[in-house]
């Protein structure tokens, strides 16, 4: 349910370039952002490539080349290489994996409810402008989100959509009022087996005009929220059958009142999604001040793991044969299973931490270096001596989705792993 806007200044060649053809419009709804310092300093670029460079990929049928998003000329620019990669892999667009699987149940459900009355949108560019990706939806200047430890900066202006609600301003002014917007969006995050810093989300939007809920004789905030659970209870029972449900108030800066969905699944309560009515500053500044809206934000990833038994997020990027043959169009809850358990390796790495040094800088650099073949990287020891200086100790956990890793080659991993730490995020090592 966050929103964002076209700004109002010169973009670079990449912002207009994107951000002028058909395939760039943005939209979401915004899952809480992760909490950390509210800037830390881009990592140094490095010439040595841990990953094949792509030259250029297609974003809905626009070629955006890598010298327009991985910038080295740019100080802010922090989107690296593997990254960049994933730029129009549109899982989300394939029918036959669970990401797709889950998208079209998900259409399935508003066409059998609401025939005809929802559009569709998911081919919109995920790079857009901070003000679409924040202050569209109102995300304060000094949330945590805007910093560069979080999100990914093409440039001082334009980011990798944080949320599909950075489209949702845009679809407003253009006329639109009752949509889905589904697509990949980014952020800089930890490392462990729900974790990924590209990721897909799907946002739903209803505008109300005052002859519905003056029919009703409902104020129009209780209309709007008792629209909306309805609506989600609804889509809950046609993902998970009949379970039970609850709803736990919440805070979004973008809703009031805001809600979160939890339905109790596997013994366990299970957060389902985001939602609430949509702030009337969001309505005013597209034209709808007389109007009242809600709106909802699910991660697809988080379901599809659910419904398919998918124990690890990396799988979902995996093209080997033996996960992707398992699924196939409209077998929604298909249970994965694992072809193979290769085991892991575990390398631990300690240093003395400077004051600039954040968690979500020391991921990039083991991503920048291994890819998919870390599953996670966890802090195991902390402490600070006499003098005040603070030492870390992580423990980063090697292991292959699809082979048996040698030693020699995690052991060159670690190695750089070492180098890269120490020249990137001035930390001293023990």
């Amino acid at each position: 349910m966050t929103i964002f806007s076209v700004q109002s200044t010169l973009f670079t060649r990449a912002s207009v370039a994107l951000l002028s053809s058909n395939g760039l419009k943005r939209f979401s709804f915004a899952s809480s952002f992760s909490s950390a310092a509210l800037y830390s300093p881009p990592l140094p670029k490095t010439k040595k490539r841990r990953f094949p460079i792509v030259s250029a990929v297609d974003i809905g049928g626009v070629t955006v080349a890598r010298n327009d998003v991985v910038r080295d000329d740019d100080p802010t620019n922090n989107v690296p290489d593997s990254i960049f990669s994933k730029l129009g892999m549109q899982l989300h667009r394939r029918d036959k994996h669970p990401i797709g699987i889950i998208k079209n149940a998900i259409y399935d459900y508003f066409e059998s409810t609401y025939a005809k009355k929802f559009e569709t949108f998911e081919d919109l560019s995920p790079i857009v402008t901070t003000k679409q990706n924040f202050d569209d939806v109102l995300v304060p200047a000094d949330h945590v989100s805007r910093s560069l430890n979080d999100t990914y900066y093409v440039d001082s202006q334009t980011v990798l959509r944080c949320h599909t609600s950075a489209h949702q301003a845009e679809l407003l002014r253009e006329g639109h009022r009752r949509f889905l917007v589904t697509g990949d969006v980014y952020r800089r995050d930890s490392i462990d087996s729900t974790h990924y810093p590209v990721f897909h989300q799907m946002e739903g939007f209803c505008v109300f005009s005052p002859e519905d809920w003056n029919e009703s004789g409902k104020d129009s905030t209780l209309y709007a929220a008792e629209d909306l659970k309805k609506c989600l209870e609804g889509l809950a029972r046609h993902l998970f059958g009949a379970v039970e449900m609850r709803w736990v108030d919440t805070y979004f800066p973008f809703t009031e009142p805001s809600f979160e969905l939890e339905i109790y699944f596997k013994e366990d309560w299970l957060e389902v999604l985001g939602c609430g009515v949509t702030e009337q500053r969001i309505l005013k500044q597209s034209g709808l001040e007389n109007n009242v809206a809600w709106a909802f934000g699910l991660g697809l990833e988080r379901l599809a793991m659910v419904l398919f038994d998918i124990p690890d997020i990396r799988l979902f990027w995996s093209d080997d044969e033996r996960f992707t043959s398992q699924f196939g169009k409209g077998e929604l809850g298909v249970k994965f299973k694992p072809f193979s358990k290769y085991p892991p390796c575990y390398k631990d790495i300690s240093f003395w931490i400077s004051e600039s040094f954040t968690e979500n800088n020391f991921c990039e650099v083991v991503r920048g270096i291994a890819g998919d073949l870390v599953e996670e990287v966890k802090l195991i020891d902390s402490f600070t001596n006499k003098k005040g200086m603070t030492s870390h100790c992580y423990r980063i956990v090697f292991r292959s989705m699809e082979r048996s890793l040698t030693d020699e080659e995690v052991n060159d991993l670690q190695s750089k792993v070492r180098d890269e730490v120490q020249r990137k995020l001035n930390v001293e090592l023990r």
